[in-house]
């Protein structure tokens, strides 16, 4: 039944050819094979079955066989090379198919040849010969010569195969001077030497000899294709005399897409270390000639050059000088570089066209570097994008608000009066539905929650829920409510949470678009608290845990299997935990006054040998705290180590709250429990690393200010007073009175990864245990599959994954003998590396105690950094150890043997008796 639905639909289908005879059909098919377009070969391939069910005759499939299997022989070979790299009989079929008279084959060869080459050594040191003699060989043909050439890029696997396809890439490049040959030829070898990272200088001193000596363009372009590609991987290689010979180049060419493409690869070096080696040494030269800053006067000239994409990476390099080289004076630099962005600005703004809008993102990259190098100019560039706002297109108008979001994302240069030139902005922008104007709007609400530091104004609130409503697109007020969340404005983020509750058709939606608005709600009751009201700040967090568990309610009813939202259910609760430990620590503070120390506490504490207990109870309950919030610090730890995708300010958002935790245990600690042996720098946080954003950098003040205080009393006043409970309090409120920022991974997840485990031995029903012997060992073995989302590796990528299998005992059953200590735990850890994703190990097992254990697998990976992350999975079988027969039967034996002697026994007491 099968088989006919299937030829029904394939003849359904038609594929669209005509009604031809067995032969013709074939021929047909034939040529789309060998079709250079892999569209086509596809499709050939896709035919045969309906040939196949249309004239079964065996003639014909054995020939359509033959024809698919030349497709396929080596070729498919060639994509097996990751799978398969050692495989020695496939090497030697390689070997044979390169001195195949077909050229089909040959040409299958050739590509098996450059894929096993890029993945196993010994072809590449067995091959390299065989295929160094058919490029330098009279009878192969030129175009198969260029075919074989690029094999050589691979023999980077030891040096000595390395300088063997170097030597023969340069006599190549000496003997043939065509065109097409010198190409192909110092493509390979800049790839060899970018593989090889030994004779990178090399390589770029012969791209520089060709790019000002050969005359044709081609050539040149491919020496400026390779330069740009070795500023990218090995920017420390370049010499100042490599970056001084391109800029005469660039200098001296009279056109202008060389002149392009060397700024390029200028303005690629000019962000990395090699800027800093070539200023470093011409400022070592005295009296040195003008060269020495050719490339400042190349950038100068490009600046303003009619070319665009020229101006932009000459304003490029400016900017990176200027960044990079702070200990010069470069007062004219720096004026040179805000002017010509200041000019690339007011032109591509008005430009809709893709390369405009390539031309604007260059610019306002160099805008944010340059503001964040140089506070001092970050209040002009501002004020140029501002005053360019009004009059830019909508495609330049979003572009130009992302940067402005991120230059006053880490510097408060947004200040309340340009607030009123941005609601100027939001008021006439809008009018349409369009996509443009859809983001504009989200773009520009981003800007005005940055602007305004503190809680919105009713004027501001009103006018953009008046533009949201007269546009009237759900999904654009989510965003912009979402982005309201990042920036603390909560009070705007439950109003427009509130008006998405009915436009929403799944309940789970509806779930969590009213999960967010109350921990909205929950974060907005947090902004009345003030200093010294300790009791107005124990109702401010009571009325916030309220909304909190309807929040974490809501959460966890908008959970799927799919999405299960574990990292923000986890977010939440240490949130809400950490808020009772908060109000449960003011009310220890408050307790000094309701319920201070008995007359006999001094006594108790002489007593005792322990001074502190002369306060009394609050001693034991600062104890208690101090413990809970290590314990929380611990747990938004965990939460950390958890969050392998989540993005940079993410992370660092949960690792602030946990350096809040360690701030309150270390004050708890530095100010009543051991004020002598309390260290700042052990528990508390610092403020040295950069803040990248308003919270991190409100949190930091915090901090700072908080760690002063407690070294302002820490060992002046004896424990506990009035002044140190004060200090705790004040503490908590400052905490709490800055906005929690609600970060991208709380809403959006942009990567994502999974590890699958399969184990084996399983048993086939996941409740029944695996019965093994107990004088054996259980090789378990452990295969997993690393799977990924849309953008695999877009903040880190695994480098290793550790296993870890453990036991332990569920059941006793039999009698208890004498095991050795060693065979009765199994606990170990094993790396291994996935291999395109893929991974597997072994583990030998004993299970010596008879009875039932529980065998745990547990997976974490490590990045390319050496940090390591819990991501789970975590998998569990069940294991049943038996008494091998043999044993037993001697066992058995045993007891047979005892019982005469013990009826013996038996009967003696009887007699005596």
């Amino acid at each position: 039944m099968a088989s006919n639905s299937t030829k029904s639909f394939l003849a359904d289908a038609g594929y669209g050819e005509q009604e031809l005879d067995a032969n013709s059909a074939l021929m047909e098919l034939d040529k789309g094979l060998r079709s250079g377009k892999l569209g086509e070969q596809c499709e050939a391939v896709v035919r045969f079955p309906r040939l196949f069910q249309k004239y079964p005759f065996p003639i014909l499939i054995n020939s359509a066989f033959l024809k698919l299997a030349d497709v396929f022989r080596v070729g498919m070979l060639g994509s097996l090379a990751s799978i398969i790299p050692e495989r020695k009989n496939a090497h030697h079929s390689i070997r044979q198919s390169l001195d195949s008279h077909d050229n089909v084959e040959v040409e299958a060869a050739v590509f098996a040849a450059a894929n096993f080459s890029a993945q196993s050594k010994d072809f590449a040191v067995g091959i390299c010969n065989k295929i160094s003699e058919m490029i330098q060989g009279l009878a192969t043909p030129v175009d198969l010569k260029l075919k074989l050439i690029p094999i050589l890029q691979h023999m980077h696997h030891d040096a000595i195969l390395a300088s063997s396809a170097r030597q023969l890439l340069q006599q190549l490049v000496t003997s043939y001077p065509s065109t097409k040959m010198v190409i192909v030829s110092l493509h390979t070898f800049t790839l060899l030497a970018a593989s090889s990272l030994v004779d990178t200088p090399k390589q770029i001193q012969l791209l520089l000899q060709y790019l000002k000596n050969d005359p044709r363009k081609a050539v040149k372009r491919l020496a400026i294709q390779d330069l740009k590609l070795l500023a990218n991987k090995t920017p420390h290689t370049w010499s100042r005399e490599n970056i001084q010979a391109l800029c005469e180049c660039a200098l001296q060419t009279p056109y202008d897409s060389l002149k392009l493409g060397m700024l390029s690869v200028l303005s690629t070096l000019s962000g990395t270390i090699a800027i800093k080696h070539y200023f470093s040494i011409a400022s070592g030269n005295v009296g040195s000639s003008p060269r020495s800053s050719d490339l400042v006067r190349l950038a100068q000239e490009c600046c303003y050059h009619n070319n665009r994409g020229i101006a932009a990476h000459g304003v490029r390099v400016l900017t990176n000088i200027t960044v990079s080289c702070q200990e010069k004076d470069l007062l004219a630099l720096e004026q040179d570089a805000v002017f010509g962005l200041e000019s690339l600005l007011v032109l591509c703004s008005q430009d809709d066209s893709p390369g405009a809008q390539a031309t604007l993102k260059i610019a306002l990259n160099c805008m944010v570097k340059l503001a964040k190098g140089r506070p001092h100019l970050s209040q002009s560039v501002v004020e140029t994008l501002l005053t360019q706002l009004h009059s830019a297109q909508d495609a330049a108008r979003i572009l130009m608000c992302h940067c402005l979001a991120a230059i006053a994302m880490q510097l408060p240069v947004l200040g309340d009066g340009m607030l009123g030139d941005l609601m100027e902005l939001y008021k006439v922008i809008g009018r349409s539905a369009t996509d443009k104007q859809q983001e504009l709007l989200v773009s520009l609400a981003t800007v005005i929650f940055v602007a305004s530091q503190k809680a919105l104004s009713a004027e501001v609130k009103a006018v953009i829920k008046q533009q949201l409503e007269s546009v009237s697109n759900g999904w654009t007020v989510y965003r912009i409510a979402r982005q309201a969340s990042r920036m603390g404005n909560h009070d705007m983020a439950r109003e427009l949470y509130q008006s998405l509750l009915t436009q929403v058709a799944s309940e789970h939606f509806y779930f969590w678009l009213n999960s967010l608005k109350e921990f909205s709600h929950a974060e907005q009751c947090l902004t009345g608290l003030q200093e010294e009201n300790y009791s107005s700040a124990l109702s401010c967090i009571a009325e916030s845990l309220k909304f909190y568990h309807k929040g974490i309610a809501s959460l966890t009813a908008a959970s799927t299997p799919l999405n299960p939202l574990s990292f923000q259910c986890e977010f939440v609760k240490l949130r809400i935990d950490l808020l009772q430990a908060f109000s449960q620590l003011i009310c220890t503070c408050n307790s000094l006054k309701t319920s201070p120390p008995p007359a006999i506490a001094t006594t108790i504490a002489m007593t005792l040998g322990n001074d502190l207990q002369r306060c009394g109870r609050i001693s034991n309950q600062m104890k208690q705290s101090m413990e809970e919030f290590r314990s929380l610090a611990s747990r938004y730890g965990d939460l950390y180590q958890a969050s392998f995708d989540a993005d940079s300010a993410t992370l660092r958002n949960v690792e602030l709250q946990q350096q809040s935790c360690l701030l309150i245990s270390h004050a708890i600690e530095a100010l009543i429990l051991d004020p002598e042996s309390a260290s700042l720098q052990e528990s508390g946080p610092t403020g040295a690393a950069h803040a990248d954003s308003e919270y991190e950098r409100r949190m930091m003040s915090v901090y700072n200010r908080v760690l002063e205080e407690v070294d302002s009393l820490n060992r002046k006043y004896t424990p506990v007073s009035y002044m140190h409970t004060a200090c705790l309090c004040n503490a908590i409120i400052s905490l709490l009175k800055v906005p929690l920022s609600f970060q991208r991974y709380f809403f959006q997840k942009l990567q994502s990864t999974s590890i699958k485990l399969a184990l084996s031995p399983s048993p086939r029903n996941p409740a029944e245990p695996i019965a093994v012997q107990n004088n054996q060992q259980l090789a378990l073995k452990v295969e997993g599959v690393v799977q990924h989302g849309s953008k695999p590796g877009l903040f880190r990528k695994i480098q290793s994954v550790c296993l870890n299998v453990s036991s332990t005992l569920q059941s006793k059953s039999g009698q208890d003998y004498k095991i050795p200590i060693d065979n009765m735990t199994n606990e170990m850890e094993q790396r291994v590396e996935p291999h395109n994703d893929y991974f597997s190990t072994q583990f030998l097992l004993n299970f010596a105690i008879l009875g039932t254990h529980n065998i745990t697998v547990e997976s974490s990976v490590k990045d390319a950094n050496g940090i390591v992350w819990k991501t789970g999975p975590r998998t569990t079988i069940f294991v049943k150890s038996l008494e091998d027969p043999y044993s037993q039967q001697i066992r058995l034996q045993q007891q047979q043997a005892q019982q005469p002697l013990q009826q013996q026994q038996q009967r003696n007491a009887y007699s005596r008796f």
